[in-house]
């Protein structure tokens, strides 16, 4: 990202939700986008809950395409909940493999810069544990190193790991199982990392304490290198820390807390990297969370965010 970009708060992480397609890409995403005031969107291209692969209308992948480039916008696909590379089941196995397949397709159809995939479980309560999440990390080689040499070029979408909240037999539960499912990719240089602030706090990170997120963000770029972190899920958590439960709550509402949010805008590592908010009524138009999320932009910006903007993303 030019640097010129990153100079200002919009430029530095553009904030934007999950919108709904709705009446299309155009005339519903963006268009849902714009109702909200976002700066960048995230969406599903398909049913988030089935397994069909959704084949997309090239007039309106045009559309959409010619429209962000023409703004400037960054946009994401959030892959179907259903995935699964570490599942027991042959059949959940290939059909999320050719799911992922199919969105980093559709989104280098449309644009996209990324596609955000949940890293999965092993599901299976029963057997030798350490044996069956070896299987399930082969599963995850095996599928995942012929996607990402496919799409190796320097413009292609990057595959966008999101690391889950710990329920269940999580493949990768928080930062901290970072290096064990890169690593069964062999920290392949297009697999990116998307921080879900909710799941990494339910799976133990102290993001209500000072200097929390500030830590989980040097954790990620001590394992996966300074250009790993490509996108923020910003979710406050109705629960405590550590609980392992997986459930949103508004910005400064839940056990996080605002003070988190505006490290994560502060550290030298996010510049360049967009907030997806995912909070309950963040595709409404008076939701407040949009709002607060800029308010804190802006203050960690004015608190000296620029001097350090030499380490950002060129």
């Amino acid at each position: 990202m030019p640097q010129q970009l990153l100079s200002t708060p919009q430029g530095r992480n553009p904030i934007g939700t999950h919108v709904q397609v709705g009446k299309g890409l155009v005339a519903g995403a963006l268009a849902n986008t714009d109702a909200v005031g976002g700066e960048t969107l995230q969406i599903f291209v398909g049913n988030p809950r089935g397994w069909a692969l959704s084949a997309g209308k090239p007039a309106e992948d045009k559309a959409f395409r010619a429209e962000i480039e023409r703004r400037g916008m960054r946009a994401f696909i959030h892959a179907p909940y259903l995935v699964n590379l570490g599942s027991p089941t042959p059949a959940t196995y290939e059909r999320s493999a050719a799911l992922i397949a199919h969105n980093l397709r559709r989104a280098a159809d449309i644009g996209a810069e990324g596609v955000v995939v949940h890293t999965g479980s092993f599901v299976s309560p029963e057997g030798d544990a350490v044996e069956k999440h070896a299987a399930a990390m082969r599963q995850v080689r095996e599928a995942l190193l012929p996607v990402l040499d496919d799409i190796s070029a320097e413009d292609a979408p990057w595959l966008l790991l999101e690391p889950t909240a710990g329920q269940g037999r999580s493949l990768c539960a928080g930062v901290e199982d970072l290096p064990t499912y890169l690593g069964a990719i062999d920290f392949h240089p297009k697999a990116g990392i998307c921080l879900d602030t909710c799941h990494v706090f339910a799976a133990g990170a102290p993001l209500d304490e000072p200097g929390g997120a500030t830590a989980c963000v040097d954790r990620i770029v001590e394992i996966g290198g300074p250009e790993r972190l490509r996108l923020i899920h910003a979710n406050d958590s109705k629960d405590v820390r550590g609980k392992h439960l997986d459930r949103h709550e508004q910005i400064g509402r839940g056990h996080i807390g605002t003070p988190a949010f505006e490290e994560l805008f502060a550290h030298p590592a996010t510049a360049g990297v967009p907030f997806i908010l995912e909070t309950p009524g963040s595709r409404d138009a008076d939701n407040p969370d949009m709002a607060l999320l800029r308010d804190l932009r802006a203050s960690a910006h004015r608190q000296g965010t620029s001097p350090r903007l030499g380490t950002a993303r060129e």
